[in-house]
């Protein structure tokens, strides 16, 4: 059973950038699978730094979009945006140097914080870029 499932719910109303979001689910349940299955700390990180690059392929679009249609709370995202790639960046550097593992807290954490990031932040710009032809 995933860890992780996509949602209706979840939907932006905007094709590429809920790809995108079922893309990251994939990912955290490949890290949590990864994890439960006690893959090795080099298999943990190679999936754990995919998706902290994907995050920051992922927030660009999302922050291009924003800058190309004047979305009027592109800062305020911008902020929440940087403080997850900060924190996931801390994160690697503690797995890597073995102060942290791959935990279920650290699975919650993802998982909580894209639901909450997706449900109370990303919800706001889909019917904003929608108005503007962004589907």
């Amino acid at each position: 059973m995933a860890f992780l499932t996509w949602q209706d719910r979840y939907s932006v109303g905007i094709g590429q950038i809920d790809d995108q979001h079922k893309q990251l689910i994939n990912m955290i349940n490949e890290l949590n699978d990864a994890m439960l299955t006690g893959k090795g700390k080099n298999v943990l990180m190679t999936v754990l730094n995919k998706l902290a690059e994907y995050c920051v392929s992922h927030f660009a679009v999302e922050e291009k979009l924003f800058d190309v249609h004047v979305y009027p709370e592109t800062a305020d995202h911008k902020e929440k945006h940087h403080k997850m790639t900060t924190k996931v960046k801390a994160l690697i550097g503690e797995v890597q140097s073995g102060k942290s593992t791959i935990s279920i807290e650290v699975m919650n954490f993802l998982k909580n914080w894209l639901d909450k990031h997706i449900m109370e932040t990303d919800k706001k710009y889909g019917p904003y870029l929608n108005s503007k032809g962004v589907k």
